[in-house]
């Protein structure tokens, strides 16, 4: 059995994470900055460049999950989805997430962006980081909200703001790269309906858990979505 790690330790992990997810940051301001994200490009197309970018500027060469590019209706998609490869519309919704890997550090960052302007779609954009702050609140009064209740109340909080919850998970653990082969129930690890443990446990090592928070929005007629992702507590 290995020691407890010691506060030190503890406060050194979080600040690596979220060292990384800063980094992470600059990324998605160089991705716009370079204009990857506009009409007539394809899915594809982005999601190369942004590989690329990634490892020339930032030198990242590992990426903890898939590179994530979503435009019109496929801004409807999980991430365990792989939809048709689309075409960037004049008016679409396009999101991005991303999982590179600074220093054996896992970060998970998630922007969307509005391409044409259209007033329900930069609705829904404006809509995505004060949903996170809100479920970030419910959990930060609750010090015994287990994954499930998490889950549920950023559905409710979602509706009752006018829009649909479209994830499968509302987020998952993150840390040393690679956290998906950390001992432990895979689904324990999720922010879901079938996660009933508490989120402050500590993980299969004894350590603190750091959670991503996602939140995946759907406009009310399900024509698309909106992803927004960042450390639970981050900076």
């Amino acid at each position: 059995m290995t020691d407890m790690p010691t506060a030190d330790e503890e406060r050194e992990r979080h600040r690596k994470l979220i060292a990384a997810e800063a980094s992470a940051l600059v990324l998605l301001d160089a991705i716009e900055a370079e204009g990857l994200i506009a009409p007539g490009r394809s899915e594809r197309e982005v999601e190369q460049d942004i590989l690329r970018l990634a490892e020339e500027r930032f030198g990242v060469e590992k990426h903890w999950h898939k590179r994530i590019v979503r435009a019109g209706a496929n801004t409807l998609a999980i991430a365990g989805d792989n939809p048709p490869i689309r075409i960037i519309g004049e008016d679409d919704m396009v999101f991005v997430d991303l999982g590179p890997v600074f220093e054996e550090w896992e970060a998970d960052v998630g922007r969307s962006y509005a391409v044409g302007g259209d007033p329900r779609k930069e609705a829904l954009v404006a809509a995505l980081p004060v949903q996170f702050e809100a479920v970030k609140r419910h959990f930060l009064e609750r010090p015994d909200i287990s994954g499930a209740d998490l889950y549920a109340f950023a559905c409710r909080s979602a509706e009752g703001a006018g829009w649909r919850f479209g994830g499968a998970i509302a987020g998952h653990l993150v840390g040393e790269f690679p956290h998906a082969r950390w001992p432990g129930i895979k689904h324990h690890g999720h922010i879901r309906p079938e996660n009933p443990t508490r989120m402050r446990d500590r993980d299969g090592f004894g350590r603190e858990r750091h959670w991503i928070l996602e939140i995946h929005l759907l406009s009310p007629d399900g024509a698309f979505g909106g992803f927004y992702e960042r450390l639970l507590l981050g900076a």
